[in-house]
């Protein structure tokens, strides 16, 4: 197959690509009339300043990242077969870290689909197409996905914020099957209900597995309180774990309803409850209240999803820990959690550690988390390790 080629400005380093980085800026690349008439999605050898050919990459002039290499081989065929052998080797990975087919199947660049993540769940399969190419061959993904790991129904997730970055817009379609309820996911011990087609993302976050085991570990016996619960992550697994009781709180109604149904499904609903509102707002009326908890887990979004945004970023991580330490009783365990990309783990750590000193307590940390082994990194790939968890133990 001839590919049209691409070339990188003379000044731009090509060294880094040699080594495994997986994207080109577009102040990195000559941008002629020719390239910027390359379709969004595009297949196009990758050529160094001395037009020394690099790979094969995906072209889209709509986005800051305007390459993103796809394979090494610049004579490539990416087809039905060629995604295949992408994802037999992705699933061989997790069919040897799980009893179960409920995982993270892609993790886009880490697992070679650049920008394409999968969540498998059971019988179902959740595409997330966050990159112009894998939209543009949806068609033999799925087949792919299909015929690799047999799953009979599969969805298309083109929305959220990584889409709009690449020129995309938001739909959701099924593209093969039929779903029409929640799917029950067990997971450490407790029973989660993803809805795949109403959920945020695909419907569950598999990445926090290992951090709600070691939460787990904490809770037998105790009160747990769960902010940004989402689906009940932290508090159903705490609950598995033989915790007392414990409430989940989260600004989305249907999120609560999922986490309840999930409680029910586990035989624990008189052991949970649940608490509709803004989180702050609830910390804040929880401490007036005089509550105390002897595990809190705090579980927000992405406060600093870019470099702009990390000041204010950290500064509402910093004030989650101010309001959430003081629900922590003498001894009790406080966990803090962020999928921030911007924010690095320094960084994030010392948001803690100012907000609970701010708070006027004495801290012991205990543990640091990081997303499941289904979630791999790239290791020349920072944006890849995006997930921290630390859990301090209070005085």
């Amino acid at each position: 197959m001839t590919y049209p080629t691409v070339r990188l400005k003379p000044k731009a380093e090509a060294r880094a690509i040699r080594h495994g980085f997986p994207w080109v800026y577009a102040d990195e690349l000559v941008t002629d009339r020719r390239t910027k008439g390359l379709d969004a999605g595009a297949l196009a050898v990758l050529e160094d300043g001395e037009r020394r050919v690099l790979g094969l990459v995906t072209v889209n002039s709509n986005s800051r990242i305007v390459c993103r290499m796809i394979d090494r081989d610049p004579a490539a065929v990416i087809d039905e077969a060629w995604f295949a052998t992408r994802l037999q080797r992705a699933l061989a990975l997790r069919e040897t870290l799980f009893d179960a087919p409920y995982y993270r199947l892609v993790h886009a660049e880490a697992d070679g689909l650049p920008g394409v993540v999968i969540d498998r769940f059971g019988d179902a399969a959740v595409i997330q197409p966050n990159a112009a190419w894998s939209e543009t061959l949806i068609g033999p993904l799925s087949a792919a996905l299909a015929k690799v790991t047999g799953v009979t129904t599969i969805i298309r997730n083109g929305m959220g914020r990584a889409r709009a970055l690449e020129g995309l817009p938001e739909e959701l379609t099924v593209l093969q099957g039929a779903i029409d309820a929640p799917v029950p996911v067990p997971m450490n011990g407790a029973i989660y209900m993803a809805d795949l087609l109403g959920g945020q993302k695909t419907g569950l976050f598999f990445d926090q597995r290992p951090n709600h085991a070691f939460a787990q570990r904490l809770a037998k016996g105790a009160r747990v309180l769960d902010v940004f619960s989402h689906v009940g992550g932290f508090s159903l697994a705490a609950l598995a774990g033989g915790a007392e009781r414990a409430l989940a709180v989260d600004s989305s109604a249907p999120a609560l309803k999922l986490a309840q149904d999930g409680a029910v499904a586990m035989g624990a609903a008189s052991r949970f409850a649940t608490r509709q509102g803004d989180a702050f707002a609830t910390l804040e009326a929880l401490a007036a209240e005089g509550a105390q908890f002897d595990l809190v887990v705090c579980d927000p979004p992405a406060f600093a999803p870019s470099k702009q945004a990390l000041e204010a970023g950290l500064r509402a991580y910093e004030r989650v820990a101010r309001l959430a330490a003081p629900l922590v009783a003498p001894g009790g365990y406080l966990g803090l959690c962020s999928c921030s990309h911007a924010a690095d783990l320094a960084a994030f750590r010392g948001a803690n550690v100012r907000g609970i000193g701010r708070a006027g307590r004495r801290a012991q940390l205990l543990h640091t988390g990081f997303a499941g082994p289904d979630h791999p990194l790239l290791p020349q790939l920072a944006e890849s390790g995006y997930l921290k968890a630390l859990f301090f133990r209070l005085d």
